[in-house]
Order: structure tokens, then C-alpha cells, then sequence
């Protein structure tokens, strides 16, 4: 009798042992699959409703709430769109496409929440010039503009005589905004206006600026070509204007007694160029230009 029974207990173990095995690898299995269809489940993360550019401060409307496979969730998503209004981005969204904190300027008081850093592209510079109203075209330049910039100074071996050229052409507009400076010991408001250069033409720039004065051109959207531009100088500009000069008759005094009148003319030199006289009474003023 005992052996029977000894046979039972090893037989009722065995089939113990293979059921908790079985229940185990049943239950871990199970787990498994539960898991499998969590991570598929989709949830709730903000998306872009349409493209955003670079630079554009998020709105409301700009956002929306939809449905993405847990599992694929980009990395700093939002589930509400309240927290990112305001928030700009450093980064072309596309519609559709997660609203991340890595696409966002950071908060302020972060590192590196400064925005223009983003918007520099690599390997050039930012490079910001004060101008009047009238060399920052108006007020009429906006972030993402292109401009020709014209530099008016003296000649380097003729400080009487200025020539204006373009130094610098299709330059983009990274930003325009205002600082304060003191003339005459008041506070002037000037506008600024931030360009998107490589160094080498940020030296150009910045030393054209020491030496005389801007004026932005400002070029059509389609208009991307180049100007083959000699520069010009008053010697060009009067030259045009010899036959008028010349045919003029001379101003001169109509009463006894009267102080002389004024003779103005170009006549043709022996050397290259023009010669621009001035005559008042007896006093006679020349300047001589080259082409």
C-alpha cells in the first residue's frame, strides 16, 4: 500500500508544478498582450492645425488637441494647447505635427531663451544698423525682406568728393526694431534694422557704417539677381547735365548798382573728366571731376 500512494504524491506534485508553470506563462503572456494594447492606445497631444514659420508667436487658433499612438509620442508633447500660446517657434511646424518643447524658444528666465540665436542660420551673423526713417525704406521693412545696401562716403584719395555704392546686394532681414540715443543731449528714438550676413560682409558693413552713411534698397520677393554697379560720384551725375549747364545764359546783376550776379557752367577739361566753375562777381570757384 505504500507504494501506490507514493506514486500518487509525485504524480499529484508533478501535475501541481506543471499547472503553477502553466498559470504563470498563461498570466505573463497575458500581461504581455495587455501591455501591447496599452502602448497602441492612442492619446491626447497638441498638433499644429496648419504650417507654422519660424519666428511666429503660437495662437489659439494655430493649435489643436488629437489622438497619437502612445508608443510614438514625440518627446516634450503637450496634452493642452493653453500652455504653448504665446510660446515661439524656433522651428518650421508642419500641420499635423507635434507642438514639442524642442520646436519652442524656451521660457523666460531659461538658458538660452534669447530668439534671434535660432534664427541666425550656422556659419553667418546677425549684424544690427542704426538708419533714419528714410534709409530703412519708410518703415516698410519686415522680418524676411531682402535688401541692396548702398554706402555714401568720401573718396580714399579725395575726402571732397563722396561716391555712393552698393556694397552689398540681397541681403536678408532677420529683424527691425527701435533704440535710444542721445542728440543735443535729448533722448532720439532711431530706428534699427538686423541683417543676415556672413563675417566677411558683416566687416564690410560695419566698417561702411564708421565712414558714412546707409541706404537699403529695398528688392522685389521674385528678385534674387545681381547689379553690375560702378557706384557714382557728382562728377557722373553732372556730366550728364553738360549742355543743359552750358546753354544757360548767366545770371547777371539788371540795376546799376547791384551785386553781381552768379555764372555757373562745365566745361570740358584737358584731362579726364569735368570741370564744374562757379563765378560770383569776381570770384571764380572750380572743381574738377573724373570719370
Amino acid at each position: 500500500m505504500t507504494r501506490p500512494n507514493s506514486v500518487v504524491i509525485i504524480v499529484s506534485a508533478s501535475a501541481v508544478v506543471f499547472a503553477g508553470a502553466a498559470a504563470w506563462l498563461t498570466y505573463n503572456y497575458l500581461q504581455q498582450e495587455v501591455s501591447s494594447v496599452k502602448a497602441v492606445q492612442p492619446q491626447k497631444i497638441v498638433v499644429a492645425k496648419s504650417d507654422i514659420p519660424i519666428g511666429t508667436p503660437l495662437k489659439q487658433a494655430q493649435l489643436k488637441v488629437t489622438s497619437w499612438p502612445k508608443d510614438s509620442i514625440p518627446p516634450g508633447s503637450a496634452q493642452t494647447p493653453e500652455p504653448l500660446v504665446g510660446r515661439v517657434a524656433i522651428r518650421p511646424i508642419a500641420g499635423g505635427d507635434a507642438v514639442t518643447e524642442q520646436k519652442l524658444k524656451p521660457k523666460a528666465g531659461a538658458q538660452g531663451s534669447g530668439f534671434m540665436t535660432y534664427v541666425v542660420p550656422p556659419g553667418h551673423r546677425a549684424v544690427t544698423v542704426a538708419v533714419n526713417e528714410v534709409a530703412g525704406v519708410a518703415g516698410f521693412l519686415t522680418p524676411n525682406d531682402r535688401v541692396d545696401i548702398v554706402v555714401t562716403a568720401p573718396l580714399p584719395d579725395n575726402d571732397k568728393e563722396s561716391v555712393s555704392k552698393i556694397i552689398l546686394e540681397n541681403v536678408p532681414i532677420l529683424a527691425t526694431g527701435q533704440i535710444t540715443d542721445q542728440r543735443e543731449g535729448k533722448p532720439v528714438v532711431v530706428p534699427t534694422v538686423t541683417m543676415d550676413l556672413i563675417p566677411a560682409d558683416a566687416e564690410k558693413l560695419v566698417l561702411s557704417a564708421s565712414k558714412g552713411s546707409l541706404q537699403l534698397l529695398l528688392r522685389n520677393i521674385a528678385d534674387s539677381g545681381t547689379v553690375d554697379s560702378k557706384g557714382a560720384t557728382i562728377a557722373k551725375v553732372l556730366g550728364g547735365a553738360e549742355r543743359a549747364l552750358v546753354a544757360s545764359p548767366p545770371a547777371t546783376a539788371s540795376k546799376p548798382g547791384a551785386k553781381p550776379g552768379k555764372q555757373v557752367r562745365v566745361v570740358k577739361s584737358t584731362s579726364p573728366g569735368y570741370t564744374l566753375e562757379v563765378v560770383k562777381g569776381t570770384e571764380k570757384t572750380s572743381w574738377h571731376y573724373t570719370e
